[in-house]
Formats: structure tokens, sequence, C-alpha cells
């Protein structure tokens, strides 16, 4: 199954994700298909926290991939703050 989630980066202590569509049987940080974005949750005032491609995040999922839990929360915060 094709799975979008979030893929770990940055040092220790100061983590850096990317949204990712892989194949949910590759391990978290590995291969992947897509880069939609990224999230940044040591952001400060003057940086980006959130960043999604939502063309190509409603183009995955009108594929039928998955997101997981805390994608699909940070794209319904992302959206209530557009609105």
């Amino acid at each position: 199954m094709v799975t979008i989630r979030l893929s770990r980066g940055g040092g220790k202590g100061r983590p850096f994700y990317t949204l990712v569509v892989t194949d949910s049987r590759n391990p978290r940080d590995g291969r992947f298909i897509e880069r939609i974005g990224y999230y940044n949750p040591m952001a400060r005032e003057h940086e980006v926290r959130l960043q999604i491609n939502s063309e190509r995040l409603n183009y995955w999922v009108s594929k039928g991939a998955q997101t997981s839990d805390r994608v699909a929360k940070l794209v319904k915060d992302q959206q209530k703050a557009a609105a």
C-alpha cells in the first residue's frame, strides 16, 4: 500500500521531517516515491513550520494513498489556518 508519512532528518535534538510518498513496507527513512513537503517542529517565528504541496497530496490520495495519523493532523491544521 502507498502511504504518505513523515521521514525524519536533522540532528540530535533538532528534528526536521519531510513528507514523503512511499510504499508502506519501506523503512521510515528509506526509499520513497516522491517528496511532497516538509515539517519543521523547531521553527522560529520567521521560519516556515509546515509546507505541503497540496496539489500532489490530493493526487496521491485520489490514487488510493493513505496518510499517517500525524500527516492527516498536519494537513487538517494547515487547512484550518488557511481558512
